[in-house]
C-alpha cells in the first residue's frame, strides 16, 4: 500500500502495480463469487470478474429481465447463473449490489446464507451506515467490505474493455476472518479498479450522496437548465443555446480537463474566455456552496436516506419516476439535445 499526499493530506492507495491481478487471484483462488443484483453496477463487475479469470456466479430471480439480460451477456443458467437463494448458497463471497430498497427488501434472505467465515460485499455505504433505518446488521463472523468504483457499471465495463481502469474506494467494516483487507483488495482489482483508495462506508455514502445530487446529476441538470433558459429568454435558438450550454462542455470540454485538469484547461483558451472564467467562477462557488452545506447536512442527518426509502418503497414509484423521467426527456433542452445529435456526421 502506497501512502499519496494529496494536497498536504496522506492517503492510503493501492496501484494495480503493487497488488497485480495475478495476486489476486491467488488470494481468491478457493473463493465463489457470486453477485447478487444485475442492474447498474452488477453487470459490469461481474463481467470484469470472470474476464480477469475468478470463479463468478450470478444471482437473480428467474423470468425477470435481468435474468435474460445476464444470459445474453453470456452467463448460464445452472452453471454460472443461478436463483437468488442458490447463489448465496454457493458463494464464498456475497457481492451485494441490489438497489438500496432491494437490498431492505431482500436481507432477510441473504442473511440466512451468512455462515461463519464468509464475506458481504457492497459497492455502497448506504445499508451498512443507515442500519437503523434499512434493517441491514450482518453477524459478527463474516467479513463486510466494501469497493466503490467511481463511475457507473457501464463505464466500469467499457473502461476495462478499453484497457484502462476505473478509480474506486475501498472500506472493510468487520474483518472476522483476518482476511478482509486481502479479500477487498483483490476484489477491487479483479472488478477493474485503476486505483483503490481507502476510506469507511459512511464517509463513502456521505460523499457519494452528496455527489450525485450535486456535481454528478443534481446540480449539473440544474445549471444546465438554468443557462438553457437564459439564453432562450434572450432570443436564443435551442440548437445555439444547447450546443453552447451542453454539447461544447460535454464533448469537448470535459474530456479535455479528464486529460489534464482545470488549469490546463484555462491555459489553453482564448484570453476572452481566461478572463471570464476567471472572474465568474468564484461568484458561482459563492452562489451554490450554501446549496452543498445544506445538502451535506441533510446527507449526514440521514434524511436523504429516509427519503429514498420512504420514496422507493411505495407501490407506485416506478410510475412515479417513470413520471419526473419523462418530464425530463420532454423538456426543450433534451428534445433539442435529441435533434441536434442526429445531425452529427455518426448518426446519419
Amino acid at each position: 500500500m502506497a501512502k499519496i499526499n494529496f494536497g498536504g493530506v496522506e492517503e492510503n492507495v493501492v496501484m494495480r502495480e503493487e497488488f497485480p491481478l495475478e495476486k489476486a487471484r491467488e488470494v481468491l483462488k478457493d473463493e465463489t463469487i457470486a453477485v447478487i443484483g444485475y442492474g447498474v453496477q452488477g453487470p459490469g463487475q461481474s463481467l470484469n470478474l470472470k474476464d480477469n479469470g475468478f470463479n463468478v456466479i450470478v444471482g437473480q430471480r428467474k423470468e425477470s429481465k435481468t435474468w435474460d439480460k445476464a444470459i445474453a451477456d453470456g452467463w448460464v443458467p445452472g452453471e454460472t447463473l443461478f436463483e437468488i437463494e442458490e447463489a448465496l448458497e454457493k458463494a464464498t463471497i456475497i457481492q451485494y449490489l441490489l438497489s438500496d430498497a432491494g437490498q431492505i427488501q431482500m436481507w432477510d434472505t441473504v442473511k440466512k446464507y451468512l455462515t461463519p467465515g464468509k464475506a458481504l460485499y457492497f459497492s455502497h455505504g448506504f445499508g451498512i451506515t443507515y442500519k437503523d433505518r434499512t434493517g441491514i446488521v450482518p453477524p459478527a463472523d463474516v467479513d463486510v467490505i466494501l469497493v466503490a468504483p467511481k463511475g457507473s457499471g457501464t463505464s466500469l465495463r467499457r473502461m476495462f474493455l478499453e484497457g484502462r481502469g476505473l478509480n474506486s474506494s475501498y472500506a472493510i467494516f468487520q474483518d472476522a476472518t483476518g482476511k478482509a483487507k486481502d479479500r477487498v483488495i483483490s476484489l477491487g482489482i479483479g472488478v477493474g479498479s485503476g486505483y483503490l483508495f481507502e476510506t469507511d462506508f459512511k464517509r463513502e455514502v456521505y460523499s457519494d450522496l452528496t455527489g450525485e445530487r450535486g456535481t454528478l446529476m443534481g446540480c449539473i441538470q440544474g445549471i444546465f437548465a438554468a443557462q438553457y433558459e437564459v439564453l432562450r429568454a434572450n432570443g436564443h435558438t435551442p440548437s445555439e443555446a444547447f450546443n453552447e450550454t451542453v454539447e461544447e462542455l460535454t464533448q469537448s470540454l470535459m474530456p479535455l480537463v479528464a486529460e489534464n485538469g482545470m488549469d490546463w484547461m484555462y491555459a489553453n483558451t482564448s484570453t476572452t474566455a481566461q478572463r471570464g472564467a476567471l472572474d465568474w467562477w468564484k461568484p458561482f462557488r459563492d452562489a451554490t456552496k450554501p446549496v452543498f452545506e445544506k445538502l451535506y447536512s441533510e446527507v449526514a442527518a440521514g434524511n436523504e436516506a429516509q427519503r429514498s426509502i420512504d420514496s422507493n418503497s411505495q407501490e407506485d414509484y416506478r410510475v412515479k419516476l417513470d413520471a419526473e423521467l419523462k418530464e425530463l426527456n420532454d423538456s426543450e433542452m433534451w428534445q433539442a439535445a435529441a435533434a441536434v445529435r442526429k445531425l452529427s456526421p455518426e448518426n446519419q
